[in-house]
């Protein structure tokens, strides 16, 4: 199963609660009483987010932090590497080096080219993208004859 942490989920939520009001700066607290997450776990993740340049912080008692960059260009695929390291399926995309099969793999290209695409579709989604209201997308009806060609 492909499943992304608890962390880098909450870093989206986080993330997105600041895109909504880029006009000031963000204080830990005022970011967890406005998401629910425990202010040590925003703490913590505003400060990876720092280091990987997603955030820019201000100090003093009018301190906080704000986006680095524009919510349009942040993608999902920064955050995701961000807290989690490089996007990769297998050991092969991590590195060439990381597989005891390599020698004898014969699918090792087409797991690149899968990495590639899902990172590829990470990288279409931004900041933006993610505060948009959700619109549920319209129902396709499919005749049942046509499903057994």
């Amino acid at each position: 199963m492909l499943r992304l942490s608890k962390l880098t989920d909450y870093a989206t939520v986080i993330l997105s609660y600041m895109a909504k009001d880029r006009s000031r700066v963000h204080g830990a607290l005022e970011i967890a009483e406005a998401t629910g997450i425990a202010q040590p776990t925003v703490s913590k993740i505003l400060k990876i987010l720092l280091k990987a340049g997603v955030l820019s912080s201000m100090r003093g008692a009018k301190g906080g932090y704000a986006l680095a960059r524009e919510p349009g260009r942040i993608t999902v695929a920064t955050v995701i590497s961000a807290l989690e390291g490089p996007i990769a399926l297998t050991e092969c995309t991590a590195s060439h080096k990381g597989c005891d099969q390599a020698s004898g793999c014969r699918i090792q290209g087409n797991w690149h080219l899968i990495n590639q695409k899902i990172a590829n579709a990470l990288e279409s989604v931004t900041l933006a993208d993610l505060i948009l209201p959700f619109k549920q997308p319209e129902e396709v009806s499919i005749p049942v004859n046509q499903l057994f060609r």
